[in-house]
């Protein structure tokens, strides 16, 4: 699946694609939402897919976000992380839609020094938590920083930039907070350190972006040679530390990438299969059903 470039962005909205913030390091760009709904004839929504850039979006409305296989409903006003390796849009629910979004690349973070490595974030994390519903004085807060960015953004000021990066990572930050505790400070102890290393090897074999690609971990006793624990002892631990079976967690996270491929590729299901470790694919629409109850194409369709 190719990605949704910046340029393809520019063209979508119909937008002359600005080489004065290209000629930056990296790039970055604030738009408002209502702007871009007037000159698209009212239409807000986007579609599913995968974006070759970060975005960082304050949705005020009624809306429904879908991130990989997630859907959130949300009431009046949400703050929305998206990352270049997880699809994603979000469907609006009537015609009052407002907001701002900012759209930048990791390069444009890289002059501040930060330390902020952007997709060791649990904001940008595949299975992470992206998407925040917001009380009134929280939208407020955010908005006015929105309204800094854009402000700053067609100022003559020699560091813009500079002040851009600030704000920017203030919204990362901001985000942050918001993060459930569990997110940010994970207990330290061996038990939790050998989940997180589990849940981390198995994350870093998403997404799937050819046919080419396969898992290389595929079974519990996979990844407790790699972890060098014995299997039972890894089951355990997992089992203690998030509820889940080792078994388990891999086939949630084999069945997500099946369904984000099925339905962001033209992949024959022979190719998904193998991708996915599969030896047979008869193997595989059986897994796939158990787990959803739709054979592969059904689910296709």
């Amino acid at each position: 699946m190719k990605p949704t470039s910046l340029q393809d962005f520019y063209d979508e909205i119909t937008q002359r694609f600005p080489a004065e913030i290209g000629n930056q390091i990296g790039h970055f760009n604030v738009f408002r939402i209502a702007d871009l709904q007037k000159k698209a004839g009212g239409k807000s929504s986007m579609p599913y897919d995968r974006r070759a850039y970060y975005k960082i979006s304050l949705i005020i409305g009624r809306n429904r976000a879908e991130y990989a296989d997630k859907v959130i409903e949300i009431e009046k006003s949400a703050l929305l992380f998206a990352t270049p390796k997880i699809p994603y849009h979000y469907l609006p629910y009537d015609d009052q839609q407002t907001g701002q979004f900012c759209i930048f690349t990791s390069e444009f973070l890289t002059p501040a020094n930060s330390g902020i490595v952007l997709d060791d974030l649990p904001l940008f994390k595949s299975g992470g938590y992206p998407v925040f519903e917001l009380t009134n004085s929280q939208t407020e807060e955010l908005r006015i920083v929105f309204e800094k960015m854009q402000k700053e953004l067609v100022s003559d000021y020699a560091f813009k930039y500079d002040l851009l990066r600030n704000y920017l990572q203030e919204l990362i930050h901001y985000g942050q907070k918001l993060q459930p505790a569990t997110a940010l400070y994970p207990p330290h102890n061996a038990s939790a350190r050998v989940s997180s290393l589990f849940l981390e090897l198995l994350e870093r074999q998403f997404p799937i972006e050819s046919v080419d690609q396969q898992l290389r971990l595929r079974t519990a006793k996979d990844f407790a040679d790699a972890l060098a624990v014995h299997v039972n002892h890894l089951n355990k631990v997992l089992k203690e530390n998030t509820g889940h079976t080792t078994t388990d967690l891999i086939a949630e996270r084999v069945v997500r990438e099946a369904k984000i491929i099925l339905k962001q590729t033209s992949w024959n299901v022979s190719e998904i299969s193998y991708c996915l470790g599969f030896e047979q694919l008869a193997h595989f629409s059986n897994f796939f059903r158990k787990h959803t109850q739709l054979s592969p194409m059904a689910y296709r369709s």
